[in-house]
């Protein structure tokens, strides 16, 4: 396994350093610039548009965040783009306008998310875009038919399983996500501890960062079980908290 320790080496701003959509949206440039700025790791969503192109949003339904009727599927990059998020001047950006934006000033952590019969070649875009990209970056999902295509179609790009739960069907399904490569696993920082989680932190000495710590009691959870935390609603110091 190649060196993760960028991946943990700081605390990951969840959906970007955001004020809970008051005045800096989830997800937009903006939000990814103040992550970049303040020196935090980033974890974003990607989309495919109708025509194909990765776009940073975390819903496949639009209303949420652009006030607007139907899906991200439905839309081109271009159409998206024109839309305005939560009112602001901010628009649905593209992957490519974040990596540009970012420039490897921080790591970025991508979701890639899954839509049923309007993902096909989801994986395979956002890979081509992180194989020319210099700074650090890995490729997480929920969902595991994306899973199986991160190592035909983002080689060499670290790809991890996003998880939560404790009953034993779901820490089935996680373990046997064991068998397609997975470098980490982003964990939601509640369902600690779990025996899928130290299994794979203290026998395949793989990192595991937590979703979404919102407060100290889950900041606590995540130090005492896993290694660094995805965060939203504050600010926690650079410095990992052991």
């Amino acid at each position: 396994m190649s060196d993760l320790s960028w991946l943990t080496a700081h605390p990951v701003a969840h959906r970007g350093l955001h004020d809970s959509n008051k005045t800096r949206w989830e997800n937009t440039l903006s939000a990814f610039d103040a992550a970049a700025r303040r020196g935090y790791s980033i974890e974003c969503d990607a989309h495919l548009s109708s025509d194909g192109v990765p776009v940073v949003i975390h819903d496949d339904n639009l209303k949420r965040l652009t006030g607007e009727d139907g899906f991200v599927w439905q839309r081109t990059a271009a159409e998206l783009g024109a839309l305005r998020v939560g009112g602001t001047t901010d628009h649905v950006p593209t992957l490519a306008e974040v990596l540009a934006l970012v420039d490897g000033r921080v790591p970025l952590v991508i979701e890639v998310k899954g839509t049923p019969g309007r993902d096909e070649g989801l994986v395979a875009r956002v890979g081509e875009q992180l194989a020319r990209y210099k700074g650090k970056a890995a490729i997480m999902s929920f969902d595991h038919w994306l899973i199986r295509d991160f190592a035909k179609h983002a080689p060499g790009i670290p790809g991890g399983l996003t998880a939560y739960g404790r009953d034993n069907s779901l820490l089935e399904a996680h373990f046997s996500m064991l068998a397609h490569d997975i470098a980490f696993t982003s964990y939601a920082a509640g369902d600690l501890p779990n025996p899928f989680v130290s299994f794979v932190r203290e026998r395949l000495n793989m990192p595991v960062i937590t979703w979404t710590v919102l407060d100290q009691s889950a900041v606590d959870l995540t130090f005492r079980y896993a290694d660094q935390m995805t965060f939203e609603g504050f600010e926690p110091d650079l410095v990992r908290t052991a």
